[in-house]
């Protein structure tokens, strides 16, 4: 058995032990703990508490512990407090509260027998709560409220630019969450909420002095400023749950209540930051009020009314100069078209970047964008839609040789990109992002195709490479589906050069074979090309010659059949004119009149008509063409600026030109309608496929649900109309590829 201690003489000894602890917290004269002092300490409470007593003086001793702790809190940290102030009572606090944590951990120890087995039994509060309870009990009641009010007073100092002793205020702020034994309960509302009331009122006052003096960029680089400094001092020394609360009071004092005042402030608000292209201040804008409710809608109603009016601006000019234009010009595209377009582009890559780089790609401004700008690409212009204004920039932009002058559109709009084999080259990005609000994409691809092909065939693109690059943007934006024939034209002009240079190595080789005139031929597939008409032709003994000679090569070497479209070919005829030669730049067809009168001074219309075995139409404009237009190649009698049947032609051999080259321009052929035609007959064949695709994977469905769908799925190329949806149901009917239900009409089935 342990040894039996007098009860009397036990608590003496514990007294003298917190007595000589005590001294050491307060930094008296007093030698430290050894271990033997300490296991003396622990056993005389063993044996106080032990059974071995034999009395149980172990709530004698539970009731000792608190009364120690009680008696160093009103003997000495009390008084200590009491008489100190502002941020000295803070330091003296945190001195306290470290000191008393560390009486509390060695009593602890001490009294270690009672807290593990005594306590559990009567379900008594633990030792270490205990001595929080004492702390909280006889300090922080007594002092709670003198300790806020210094700490909130030297938060405010720190607003105002003083330097603070952060490290305090983080201890004395971890106290009240400490005091509730980490919970956040007397934090939140002994200090946070006073907290937060006089942050309300500190910003309060100095956003009424800020909205009077300053202008809406300064306010908000103000506002953003206290926001940022707000945000470090709740993670320098408030409590984490604290920092969205603090931020919300100061964005309700600063941002909430002039928002109005600031985004629509005429010398400096939103509609001034867009004008001048303030994108740093537009950064920030976003930045503060995609926080408020209303902020982001209202600067999207100012967006809208800035582009809407911008844009009405722009087609206001363009069409003051278009309706100056000759009456013989109205329906072409000229140069004040393309610089709407650049306008435009312009237009929408400037708030395209707002959108993406100052307003963080916010969902908000994208509407109102993307409304405004499908209104604008889908509506027509001076006699001409948006897709066919889109197609010729683009054309105007991939031409050889466009200049500045000439190409202002091109030049100052298209994106600079850098390219490891040719340096700076343009690109068409801008152009494809504003073709993402055209609903007729199939139509624009289709004009874009008829005019890629003319720029190949007739050499007047820029490079390949720019080509193909345009095209990558059209596929990445539109899909395989818009390109795949394009970049087989692309295609199919390299590997027409490899079979030019065949050709020309064959001559080489088979010189009896040489037609002696040079000859270059272009093999193009098909299915890639616009469907081009195979107009029948009797060409002249010299081009007969070129064509057997090409032809015999060709079906020799790649054995495949060819068809021959004289209406794409050119030629370079050398004419005398008196003692002077001209070069001849014209048509196969063109040359095919011309090379007639190498053998006749006269001929009729008859005549001519006869020896081409061409139509009427053809004759007519190719007659037009050589004679009644800029170049008189042709004297005409009698002398008119029409064709008719009963005319007379004769060389012209006294026709006069400065150039020693000049081009005869062809006859003008209306490609419009028939482009247009093309793609309503593509259109069909695309809804017939939408239809039956969703047929076959329905089986049976309701007709407002096919219609439905059958939209979603070609909305991507052009958005197709109810009436021609319903009207190919009806086609696909009657071709036994579905039915109606009997009982109820506006149900299809699929018939497999």
């Amino acid at each position: 058995m342990g040894k039996i201690v007098d009860l009397e003489e036990g608590l003496e000894l514990v007294q003298k032990g917190i007595t000589k602890l005590t001294n050491i917290l307060e930094g008296r004269a007093e030698p430290s703990f050894i271990t033997d002092e300490c296991m003396m300490l622990y056993t005389t409470i063993f044996n106080i508490a032990s059974r071995n007593h034999p009395q149980d003086h172990s709530q004698l001793l539970y009731d000792k512990y608190r009364e120690l702790l009680e008696d160093y809190l009103t003997s000495e940290a009390l008084p200590a407090l009491s008489e100190k102030h502002d941020e000295v009572m803070l330091l003296e606090l945190v001195h306290r509260w470290k000191n008393y944590k560390v009486m509390v951990r060695w009593l602890t120890h001490f009294f270690f027998y009672i807290n593990r087995y005594y306590i559990p039994r009567r379900s008594l509060t633990p030792l270490a709560e205990v001595g929080l309870n004492c702390f909280r009990q006889l300090v922080y009641q007594v002092l709670k409220d003198k300790v806020r009010d210094a700490v909130i007073s030297l938060i405010n100092r720190e607003r105002d630019g003083e330097q603070v002793d952060k490290t305090l205020l983080k201890n004395v702020l971890n106290i009240f969450v400490e005091i509730g034994s980490g919970k956040t309960h007397y934090y939140e509302t002994d200090f946070e909420a006073h907290m937060l009331r006089e942050t309300s009122t500190y910003y309060s006052q100095k956003a009424s002095i800020w909205i009077v003096e300053d202008s809406c960029p300064d306010y908000m680089f103000k506002a953003e400023e206290c926001l940022k400094r707000e945000k470090d001092r709740a993670l320098h020394y408030l409590h984490e749950i604290s920092e969205p609360k603090l931020l919300q009071k100061v964005e309700d004092e600063l941002l909430s209540p002039y928002t109005n005042q600031l985004l629509e402030n005429e010398t400096s608000g939103c509609h001034v930051l867009i004008r001048d292209n303030k994108v740093d201040d537009l950064s920030r804008m976003c930045r503060l009020f995609c926080k408020i409710a209303s902020g982001m809608n209202l600067i999207s109603e100012i967006i809208k009314q800035q582009v809407t009016a911008e844009l009405t601006v722009l087609m206001k000019q363009a069409e003051d100069a278009a309706s100056n234009k000759k009456p013989e010009k109205k329906d072409e595209i000229g140069l004040q078209e393309l610089v709407l377009v650049r306008s435009v582009i312009e237009l929408n890559a400037k708030y395209l970047a707002f959108s993406n780089d100052c307003f963080q790609n916010n969902s908000p401004l994208r509407k109102p964008l993307k409304q405004i700008f499908e209104v604008f690409c889908n509506k027509g212009f001076s006699g001409n839609s948006c897709v066919e204004l889109l197609a010729t920039f683009c054309d105007h932009t991939l031409k050889k040789g466009a200049t500045k002058n000439s190409s202002e559109a091109v030049e100052e709009t298209i994106e600079k990109t850098k390219d490891s084999s040719y340096g700076d080259i343009t690109s068409l990005s801008q152009t494809v992002k504003l073709l993402a609000y055209v609903n007729d994409i199939d139509l624009f691809a289709e004009i874009h195709r008829q005019k890629l092909a003319r720029r190949l065939l007739f050499n007047r693109s820029a490079h390949d490479d720019y080509e193909r690059s345009m095209l990558k943007k059209l596929k990445q934006q539109f899909g395989w589906q818009v390109t795949w024939k394009m970049e087989g034209m692309v295609t199919d002009m390299t590997l027409a050069r490899e079979i030019q240079s065949s050709f020309e190595e064959y001559l080489k080789s088979n010189r009896q074979e040489n037609p002696g005139t040079d000859l270059s031929v272009t093999v193009l597939t098909t299915r890639f090309w616009p469907g081009y008409k195979s107009h029948d032709l009797n060409l002249p003994s010299e081009l007969i010659k070129c064509v057997q000679a090409f032809k015999i090569f060709y079906e020799t070497t790649y054995r495949r059949k060819l068809t021959w479209l004289y209406s794409l070919g050119s030629c370079i005829i050398n004419a005398k004119f008196g003692e002077r030669t001209i070069e001849l730049i014209v048509t196969t067809h063109q040359a095919a009149v011309l090379m007639l009168f190498n053998s006749a001074d006269r001929l009729g219309y008859s005549e001519i008509k006869s020896q081409l075995a061409m139509t009427d139409d053809e004759v007519t404009r190719l007659l037009h063409s050589l004679s009644c237009a800029r170049y008189k190649i042709l004297n005409k009698e009698p002398n008119s600026q029409s064709i008719s049947r009963t005319d007379y032609f004769e060389f012209n051999s006294e026709f006069t030109e400065a150039m020693k080259r000049i081009k005869i321009p062809p006859p003008p052929v209306d490609e419009r309608n028939k482009v247009i035609q093309d793609v309503d007959k593509g259109r069909e064949y695309a809804i017939d496929a939408a239809i039956v695709r969703i047929m076959k994977n329905r089986k049976v469905i309701v007709y407002q649900q096919l219609v439905g769908e059958c939209m979603e799925h070609l909305n991507h190329v052009f958005k197709p109309d109810i009436k021609a949806i319903k009207k190919r149901i009806e086609a696909l009917i009657t071709r036994e590829y579905l039915e109606r239900d009997q009982k109820n009409p506006s149900i299809f089935r699929y018939l497999a």
